[in-house]
């Protein structure tokens, strides 16, 4: 994937929610960058800013947000004729929420599969009208044109009988079948990006992995790259070619996936690693939990942020600066004093 040309470049990017208790510092400068055809896969607990991150790719994150820096240059495959370069990017951060251009590019060229789908569908219109309005919203067809379409999206999601089940409402599919629907919107005008928002996590085992497999052979199927969220590092071994870690809004750790999952630097990529059960070899054993705790939204730590937690912190330089970037070889680089020169 390192040949392939770059589709969106994260550069230094920083989100805030100014509010009466205090500011949060949501994402604190991410700097990520997806190739065509790749799959990012981008992993952590809870309130590190994986969504917030997503979300404002998309420029959807719902007020008091506010882009306090950074850049999101956006490479549309059809403006350069598959060739990226600084003169067709589109600065997405730049762009006002609600104007034309990131409604051009929303939907069309960047599409999103969100954490839950019985909150994303209207629920008084059927799933084959909000595919309809997808479609019809970026293509120039017909609404006989659109509903034959949807069906033909619905089929190659894996809905059966998608002739019948167009005109049903959400609340006559079952979980997995709405995720299979959502997906169904995201890809209904082919977009060059899909972002996967958690898709898999209120699903149970056996239609998690369908779901796995069905965004695979889409994958393979569209040529789309796709930026995975989770905190399941099962799901990211699974699917994901690149993995970036990232803690209090931080990218700690960014490089292919077998070598973080086999040569992890980052003391918490090592914790996560670590308290993953694994089959035949964790039986009878307790579970290696991380230490502490996050801290509040509204606490900013000095130095780096993992550092409270930290089984190799170092006393009077963890606990003071924040650690730079350190590259481990081309394609790997980590945010720890452990490995600066």
């Amino acid at each position: 994937m390192e040949d392939s040309p770059v589709l969106l470049d994260i550069q230094d990017l920083r989100v805030s929610f100014p509010l009466d208790e205090g500011t949060v510092q949501a994402v604190d400068g991410v700097n990520l960058t997806i190739r065509r055809g790749e799959v990012l896969g981008v992993v952590g607990e809870s309130g590190c800013g994986k969504s917030v991150t997503a979300q404002t790719i998309l420029r959807i994150v719902p007020p008091p947000s506010r882009i306090d820096s950074g850049r999101i240059l956006f490479y549309p495959p059809k403006a350069d004729g598959g060739k990226s370069n600084g003169q067709h990017a589109i600065d997405l951060a730049a762009l006002k929420p609600a104007g034309p251009e990131i409604r051009q590019v929303r939907g069309k060229d960047i599409a999103m599969i969100f954490q839950e789908p019985m909150s994303s569908f209207s629920p008084v219109h059927t799933i084959g009208s909000q595919i309809m309005e997808a479609i019809t919203l970026h293509q120039d067809v017909s609404q006989r044109q659109a509903r034959k379409m949807a069906v033909e999206l619905l089929r190659l999601v894996g809905i059966p009988n998608a002739e019948q089940r167009v005109d049903n409402y959400p609340h006559q599919f079952s979980g997995g079948m709405r995720q299979r629907a959502m997906i169904a919107v995201a890809l209904s005008c082919q977009p060059s990006l899909l972002i996967a928002d958690e898709p898999t996590t209120a699903l149970d085992v056996t239609i998690q992995a369908q779901i796995l497999s069905l965004l695979r052979s889409l994958r393979q199927q569209f040529g789309m790259a796709v930026m995975f969220i989770t905190h399941n590092l099962g799901v990211i071994a699974q699917i994901a070619d690149t993995v970036a870690i990232m803690y209090l809004g931080k990218v700690v750790e960014y490089g292919p996936v077998r070598e973080i999952l086999h040569n992890p630097k980052h003391p918490y990529t090592v914790n996560l690693l670590q308290a993953v059960p694994r089959l035949g070899k964790t039986a009878g054993q307790h579970l290696v939990a991380i230490e502490g705790s996050i801290p509040g939204p509204f606490t900013r730590l000095p130095g780096c942020p993992f550092h409270p937690r930290c089984s190799a912190f170092m006393a009077g330089r963890c606990d003071v600066q924040v650690p730079a970037v350190t590259q481990i070889n081309a394609t790997h680089n980590v945010r720890c004093f452990l490995y600066e020169p």
